[in-house]
């Protein structure tokens, strides 16, 4: 009997054979772009995207991400003041976030780029102790509310065209990295203040952690962290000694609770999928392999070994029309090939399928995959 693209994907996180490697893909941000749409980093859907999810269904492409969905709300305390502002300027629109705690204020803006169809950020929120402080202060108090019945009407709308991640974001310092220091000040912090950081890490992580607890009691099956992780930003030995512990401590919190994770890569592969196989996730997410990635697929296994989940497989560059379609389907088959193996793999786009991609690559794909793909 033919699986449903729910049962594919989930009969690959329980280590079963599917019919047909699975086929998944974050089309957001292309889709937006292809409509015009808003992408707004500034407000949440508290609905499921239904024009989003319809089109996955018509094309037979599996869901997965809703970007902009809120499935929880965080709390701070009442000396911690947390505002979101959205302004036009003279060079476009910006988005302005701030926290305001006893200890001080801090900000980070990002800017809109029309061309990449991204938020693109301008000002990095401090990079001293002092700011530090208070993102400690503010980041670390905080209390969570669910909001499960969301997440149900995206799963139930969704259906058997996939399955609704349920997206955690950042460890403490993948919040420094991404969002408020950035990689020069973080890196030069772990040197000029390490005690302070590591306390802030410490606090912000413990903090985390009770919303790891709250996710357990979720109808999710499969929870996504969002690190943006990169072995030439975060190597091994970086990654041990800040985050690991975290990690492992969720993971192991997240599997007692029957839950999958699936963690974000988001940059260099060589050392990073072992990083994370190695803290007991089961997945790796958004794994790009060359020509933009570094690594082969083969190179990719060989490092993940054949129980650890590689979801992805195809670069964004190869889904612009000026990338011959012979190539781009070499590199799907390619991807395909590791069914020689192991079944543990999801056939997905690396990261995401970009804006001004070409519409009949997505079906193209698929249609690679039924043929080539079927075990």
């Amino acid at each position: 009997m033919k699986m449903t693209l729910r049962e594919r994907i989930l009969a690959v996180y329980r280590g079963e054979q599917p019919d047909v490697v699975p086929y998944m893909l974050d089309l957001s941000h292309w889709f937006y772009h292809r409509h015009g749409r808003p992408w707004d980093l500034s407000v949440s859907y508290l609905e499921p995207e239904r024009d989003l999810i319809a089109y996955h269904q018509e094309q037979g492409v599996g869901f997965y991400l809703p970007n902009l969905a809120s499935f929880y709300s965080a709390v701070y305390p009442d000396n911690v003041r947390v505002t979101t502002e959205k302004r036009n300027t003279e060079t476009g629109p910006e988005i302005i976030w701030r926290m305001q705690t006893p200890s001080g204020v801090i900000e980070r803006v990002r800017v809109w780029q029309e061309q990449t169809y991204s938020w693109a950020i301008s000002r990095w929120g401090f990079e001293d102790e002092a700011g530090l402080r208070v993102f400690q202060e503010a980041m670390s108090h905080r209390r969570y509310v669910p909001h499960w019945d969301r997440f149900r009407q995206w799963d139930e709308r969704v259906g058997d065209c996939g399955i609704v991640y349920l997206p955690f974001g950042y460890s403490a310092i993948g919040y420094l990295l991404n969002q408020w220091m950035g990689i020069e000040a973080t890196v030069f912090a772990t040197v000029d203040f390490p005690e302070a950081l590591r306390e802030a890490v410490e606090a912000v992580n413990r903090n985390l952690l009770s919303l790891v607890d709250l996710i357990c009691a979720s109808p999710a099956q499969v929870v996504l962290m969002g690190d943006n992780l990169s072995s030439d930003v975060q190597p091994a030995s970086f990654f041990n000694r800040w985050t690991r512990a975290y990690y492992e401590e969720a993971v192991a919190r997240l599997h007692a609770a029957g839950k999958f994770l699936a963690v974000h890569i988001d940059g260099r592969l060589k050392g990073a999928i072992q990083m994370v196989r190695e803290t007991g996730a089961d997945c790796a997410d958004a794994v790009t392999p060359a020509p933009m990635g570094d690594l082969t697929p083969a190179q990719c296994r060989a490092e993940a070994g054949n129980q650890f989940i590689l979801s992805g497989g195809v670069s964004p560059d190869l889904w612009l029309p000026g990338v011959p379609l012979e190539t781009f389907e070499a590199k799907v088959i390619e991807w395909l090939a590791q069914k020689q193996a192991t079944s543990r793999f999801i056939a997905n786009a690396g990261d995401q399928v970009p804006p001004g991609a070409e519409e009949r690559r997505i079906a193209l794909m698929r249609d690679l995959i039924e043929r080539h793909g079927r075990y």
